[in-house]
């Protein structure tokens, strides 16, 4: 959960810088994401996804 936070700390950092240089639509689409993965309706899927591969190229 910590990686999503902080991936939504980073998309509100580039909504800004977004909404500086006059992409408004972007920074919306920033904001709408970051505010998704604050509320929890994004699976993390990191780990996951790691130990699969982790498990495929085995030795």
């Amino acid at each position: 959960m910590d990686r999503m936070k902080s991936q939504a700390a980073k998309n509100r950092e580039v909504a800004k810088v977004l909404r500086r240089r006059g992409k408004d639509t972007a920074a919306k689409e920033m904001e709408d994401r970051a505010d998704e993965l604050e509320a929890g309706r994004v699976t993390d899927c990191t780990d996951a996804v790691s130990s699969l591969i982790s498990w495929a190229f085995r030795p």
